[in-house]
């Protein structure tokens, strides 16, 4: 525990408000009544351990990796030359310093732009000055930095803005050597969307791939039933998951995830629900809490 930044470590013992880059508070909010839960947990760093270091990046892969997180989680574009990128927001400038390097291109939409312009940008220096020149990674860099020391989650990003994406990312994962045989022996790889069409064309191309849907919604019955034949996970917002749907998830035979969980407060209350995954900022906050079960 002391090994822990002041940060994370208050957020295990308290549980208590977050903090963004900035320094600004951020409440949890509430969840549901706790019930007791039976099933081991698996822990997802969100965009890596991006708590702690800035998200999408190599640095916070490797930061994740280094805190022996169970699976790390990434968000995959499409340049305007064709190569998959690591990025969250379908624009560039949140998270790099795009509007400086090409003020002149808003709305700086990640498909207008070329990978030579993207290596171009820092996308770390909006966390913290150590993290300065921190480059946007590509899918490749990410699948050659994980590689079997962790799971791999790839969630497409708004896939109905970069058309055959979903052939694309099969192609790369299957071009890296060795690594889709390894990593689907071990259970290392899921891909997921909001977009369920995508997922259903991607599994349609790679059945032997898990598949997520994400919800930000709380999915119908009829939504889960559909998906019961296909579908490894669904994988919904705490703030629509209680007792009844996780109940009515593994009614179904699939595995139940959650997403985003960051106060220690929340992660032992879904733990109690019984999800089988959490997605969080601060995967050593909830490793440490559920080594302590």
């Amino acid at each position: 525990m002391t090994a822990l930044p002041r940060l994370v470590a208050a957020l295990l013992f308290t549980g208590g408000a977050l903090l963004a880059p900035s320094g600004a508070a951020v409440a949890a909010p509430d969840s549901p009544t706790a019930r007791p839960g039976d099933r081991d947990v698996v822990d997802v760093a969100h965009r890596g351990s991006s708590g702690q270091a800035p998200e999408n990046t190599l640095a916070a892969v490797d930061l994740a990796l280094d805190q022996h997180a169970s699976v790390v989680e990434i968000d995959v574009q499409r340049t305007a030359d064709g190569e998959l990128v690591i990025m969250h927001d379908t624009t560039l400038d949140r998270t790099t310093n795009v509007e400086e390097v090409f003020p002149d291109r808003a709305p700086w939409k990640v498909r207008d732009f070329t990978m030579a312009e993207i290596e171009q940008l820092d996308a770390g220096s909006w966390f913290a000055e150590k993290y300065t020149g921190e480059p946007v990674p590509t899918l490749r860099e990410v699948v050659e930095t994980v590689g079997a020391r962790a799971g791999l989650m790839i969630e497409l990003k708004s896939p109905d803005l970069y058309p055959g994406i979903e052939a694309q990312v099969d192609k790369e994962l299957r071009s890296a050597p060795g690594y889709l045989p390894s990593t689907l022996a071990a259970d290392r790889l899921l891909v997921q969307s909001f977009d369920h069409d995508s997922m259903r064309t991607y599994h349609d191309l790679a059945p032997e791939v898990p598949v997520a849907l994400l919800f930000g919604r709380r999915p119908t019955s009829a939504e889960l039933e559909a998906a019961s034949g296909w579908v490894r996970q669904i994988h919904a917002s705490y703030r629509v998951t209680d007792e009844s749907l996780v109940r009515e998830v593994h009614d179904r035979g699939l595995d139940i995830g959650v997403y985003t969980l960051n106060s220690g407060r929340l992660m032992r209350e879904y733990l109690d629900l019984g999800v089988d995954q959490i997605t969080t900022n601060y995967p050593a906050v909830l490793r440490e809490i559920v080594r302590d079960r």
